[in-house]
């Protein structure tokens, strides 16, 4: 992340403490026996689903762009599991390619990018998708609170599927909720996707 807020500190002292996304442990469980294959977690944030893809014997690629980024995720990681784990700090408009995966999983990262740079990062992401891997994702629908933001990328259920057009859809869930975020109140209006290549 870091392409369209600048500073992501507070959300990570805010959700220090939160447990492994649901939609991570859907796809872990969903994805099968690892068998050495590489999971890529993007927008990896504070590492807690980078360590979850680790605990679950993935090798896991975590890309995040946020300043200091290889600090926070590796000291979520215990040491004995670093051997498998590769951090890279890059902003996803920088992003061109990504190795083969068994497993990509991107946890409200995505929509936080500029349309164009949204688009410019799908398609790496569905071309390291190697036959029967996982891919989950987290997206904003256009009735969240954030929606008429410029900075940020959201889809309809429909393009949301088109997204995926190709893929196996598993599952394509539509939330919509009042709660809060860091930044104080906040409609949410979410769309999880689970595919497998």
């Amino acid at each position: 992340m870091g392409d369209v807020i600048d500073d992501w500190e507070p959300f990570y002292r805010a959700t220090a403490d939160n447990p492994v996304r649901p939609l991570c442990l859907e796809a872990i469980a969903t994805a099968g026996e690892p068998h050495d294959r590489l999971a890529v977690d993007l927008g990896a944030g504070a590492g807690r689903e980078t360590a979850a893809l680790l605990d679950a014997g993935w090798r896991v690629l975590a890309l995040d762009g946020a300043p200091g980024a290889h600090l926070r995720i590796e000291a979520a990681v215990p040491p004995v599991r670093r051997d498998r784990l590769t951090v890279v700090e890059q902003s996803f408009s920088a992003l061109d390619r990504l190795p083969d995966a068994g497993l990509v999983y991107a946890g409200y990262a995505l929509p936080f990018q500029r349309p164009e740079v949204f688009a410019r990062t799908w398609s790496p992401i569905r071309a390291s998708l190697r036959p029967g891997a996982i891919l989950a994702v987290n997206l904003f629908g256009p009735r969240d609170t954030w929606a008429d933001d410029p900075e940020l990328t959201t889809h309809s259920p429909a393009e949301a599927r088109g997204l995926l057009d190709g893929l196996e859809v598993l599952a394509l869930r539509e939330e919509e909720r009042e709660g809060v975020a860091v930044s104080g109140p906040k409609h949410w209006h979410v769309l999880d996707l689970l595919a497998r290549a």
